[in-house]
């Protein structure tokens, strides 16, 4: 774009920035200090208003860019991103929410350890979520990145490098002046943007093709330099036996892995009721139901406009698609049409980077303050332990500046990666991880503390060692260090292995363990998680 076409986006930018920052501002004054009301808002958003705030926190820049770029590349196999984000939901809503949400206060490991020790279980715990939500902020990051560079022209390296540091600085500011409050209805404004948005894109890009979807399809096939295959499985995962086990592998993380993601689960406890916590998820499922169909139009639209060339030549994981797309369907580069259409889904992009780190940003810092922290705190004396509410969120401010430094670094080292992929990569981390000590602390009578930590670690430790020895990291042109190679791991996504060795770590830990398990804790938890008594 030229430097008059990026005067609107760059206002717009601004707009939404100042706006946010004004709605921090106004509830850190309304804030009242405590732990509750840092972590949780106080419990008092309404069903509705929480099913924005998790769609919000759901509908990051993997889904807005990277999904409709996948889609735009690989056709068929890129929408099964598409499927696999939407189907997640289903265990969310089945297995989770409810029972979160009685269990617990502020983060997972406070469902863990209502049955098992506490010191082990909030530690192992708290690890995991804090790197989960480290590899999730990185995808945005290299989100923002890819944004920028397409604003400036896609020739200024060092304004992509600020970008980054900027979007780290802003979502510090968020998470340490504002809380949960602030965040939560940051996510609302932001998913009403993004949904507005969205729909307008993705009725343009019918109206376009005349409302015919056949002919939508048709002419992404043709201009996508792979014809009938464009649309058909295989593409990117079928092309041998390593590609369509590393699809397997990316779908059990992406349905998997949504109900062990920290900032997903730490919105279940803004809300009063389990049974808000439920609705709220129904909620949520109508609104990404909706965007993420949406996203399939987007992606085809882009491949049938500008072609599938075109979106690798801006991009080449595909990351810029949707605001070349909406350049193109106002009129193109050196019209005003779409120089604002532009302007304006670039603005929706930038709103929802800055949204989703806040909130993933506010669920690590909670990690590590109301866990790690905690956990190694236990030990001060009864009289002291009136100054802890206030100590832990000094803590969880400090930790929202240190996750900021870690992800901005990381977001540097993968800037050529697709955003939905390294959403891919935390999913799988989640699921190998997170869910299966959840379901095991939730349903297993004889689950025990051994069992929960070797669960944890067990799916952690393999899950991030075969991300490393993986084609991601080296030996292949688009790697993070394309110059080096040391390959060990043939798959993408390392979902297929560390998933099942999560729950392994778990069975395996609980039989080897001394400790005799907590009968009538289980029983205590059940009834708490099937009925709500005694729930914060």
């Amino acid at each position: 774009m030229s430097g008059v076409h990026q005067g609107p986006a760059v206002a717009l930018f601004s707009i939404f920035v100042v706006v946010t920052l004004a709605i921090t501002a106004w509830f850190g004054r309304q804030r009242r200090g405590s732990t509750e009301d840092f972590y949780a808002g106080g419990r008092l958003f309404s069903p509705l208003e929480n099913g924005f705030a998790i769609a919000g926190d759901y509908m990051s820049a993997a889904s807005f860019l990277g999904i409709s770029g996948l889609i735009a590349l690989y056709g068929y196999d890129g929408m099964l991103y598409s499927v696999g984000f939407l189907v997640a939901w289903l265990v969310v809503l089945f297995l989770v929410a409810e029972l979160v949400r009685n269990c617990g206060r502020f983060t997972l490991a406070d469902v863990l350890v209502a049955r098992l020790r506490e010191r082990p279980v909030r530690r192992a715990a708290g690890i995991s979520s804090v790197t989960v939500s480290v590899l999730y902020l990185v995808a945005q990051m290299v989100g923002a990145g890819s944004l920028v560079s397409l604003l400036l022209g896609g020739t200024d390296g060092r304004a992509r490098t600020w970008t980054v540091v900027g979007v780290g600085a802003l979502m510090v500011v968020y998470v340490s002046l504002g809380g949960m409050r602030a965040t939560t209805w940051i996510q609302i404004v932001k998913a009403v943007l993004l949904m507005g948005g969205t729909t307008v894109l993705a009725a343009l890009v019918l109206l376009r093709f005349h409302g015919d979807v056949s002919q939508l399809l048709t002419t992404a096939a043709d201009h996508s330099g792979h014809g009938r295959a464009f649309l058909a499985p295989g593409l990117k995962y079928g092309r041998d036996l390593t590609s369509r086990l590393d699809f397997l592998s990316l779908a059990l993380a992406l349905v998997l892995g949504t109900a062990g993601l920290p900032h997903i689960l730490s919105r279940f406890y803004t809300v009063p009721t389990a049974r808000a916590a439920r609705r709220s998820v129904i909620w949520s499922i109508g609104l990404i139901g909706g965007f993420y169909l949406m996203t399939i139009v987007l992606g085809f639209g882009a491949a049938a406009v500008l072609g599938s060339s075109a979106v690798r030549a801006a991009n080449p994981a595909g990351n810029t698609a949707v605001p070349l797309l909406a350049l193109e369907l106002g009129g193109g580069s050196d019209s005003m049409g779409g120089t604002i259409l532009f302007a304006v889904v670039a603005a929706v992009a930038f709103a929802t980077i800055l949204a989703v780190v806040a909130g993933v940003t506010l669920a690590s810092s909670a990690s590590v303050a109301h866990d790690l922290y905690a956990s190694l705190s236990r030990r001060r004396a009864v009289g002291h332990r009136r100054s802890r509410p206030r100590s832990e969120v000094a803590v969880a401010r400090t930790a929202a500046a240190c996750t900021g430094a870690v992800a901005i670094g990381l977001g540097l080292l993968a800037q050529n990666l697709n955003v939905a992929f390294l959403v891919g990569l935390a999913f799988a981390v989640a699921a190998s991880a997170n869910l299966p000590v959840l379901l095991y602390s939730l349903f297993w009578p004889r689950f025990t503390t051994r069992g929960a930590v070797w669960s944890v670690y067990g799916g952690l430790v393999p899950a991030l060692a075969l991300v490393v020895f993986s084609p991601v990291v080296s030996g292949a042109p688009d790697a993070v260090f394309p110059g080096l190679d040391f390959r060990l791991f043939p798959l993408d996504n390392p979902g297929l292995v560390s998933v099942p060795l999560g729950f392994l770590a778990g069975w395996l830990g609980t039989l080897t363990s001394s400790e005799a398990p907590d009968a009538a804790g289980h029983a205590e938890v059940e009834v708490r998680s099937l009925t709500g008594a005694g729930a914060a």
